[in-house]
């Protein structure tokens, strides 16, 4: 028994011997080539002014609206207006066809013509009634109808003047101009001028 208690024994210092030499043979006896020297960007700096902007996500809403309405009915011949441009006080906007109300102006103007041929008639008839009814030729009937044939034939001259005033005004209207407040800009979908707050 005791010769096999001592062979474990020799062994351990041999084999811690083999390990260390074995450990030793493993590591190389070479230097390590030195390493380059790591490479490094320059930047040279220079002051200058630069613009910093921000884009932020925003609405804006009109605090004053001026709606545009025709003040006759016709068909929109041009529109003369670029949407969302900036609109000068009377600037025209739209044109409608003015063909129907140039039509009736000149209708009016040939009523107030023949109307003024009327009251010259009238007149005319009258002047000479007058010495005719005081020499009692005609009756005074007859002179009465031609002094009111006058009368009436002068109120039908400022009737036919309003008529041709208010065709004058329909043709004018056939333009149909802006009337807004400064900085205003047209929006066609809404059909009016509004002004942005800046």
């Amino acid at each position: 028994m005791s010769t096999r208690s001592c062979l474990p024994i020799r062994r351990t210092p041999i084999l811690c011997l083999v390990s260390i030499l074995a450990l030793a043979a493993c590591s190389s006896s070479k230097p390590l080539p030195a390493s380059a020297p790591p490479e490094v960007g320059v930047v040279t700096l220079h002051s200058k002014p630069v613009t910093i902007t921000t884009d932020l996500p925003g609405r804006t809403v009109a605090y004053r609206i001026a709606e545009v309405r025709p003040q006759v009915n016709g068909i929109i011949l041009k529109r003369l207006f670029t949407e969302g441009g900036e609109v000068k006080e009377g600037q025209q906007l739209y044109q409608i066809d003015p063909a129907p109300f140039q039509a009736n102006l000149e209708s009016a103007q040939a009523a107030q013509a023949r109307t003024h041929a009327t009251l010259t008639s009238a007149r005319l008839l009258a002047q000479r009634y007058q010495p005719l009814a005081e020499a009692h030729v005609v009756s005074q009937q007859a002179y009465d109808n031609a002094v009111a044939a006058q009368d009436q034939a002068m109120a039908d001259i400022a009737s036919a003047k309003s008529a041709v005033d208010t065709a004058r005004i329909n043709l004018a209207y056939t333009r149909v101009l802006s009337h807004p407040f400064p900085g205003a800009r047209a929006d066609l979908n809404a059909r009016s001028i509004r002004r942005s707050r800046r």
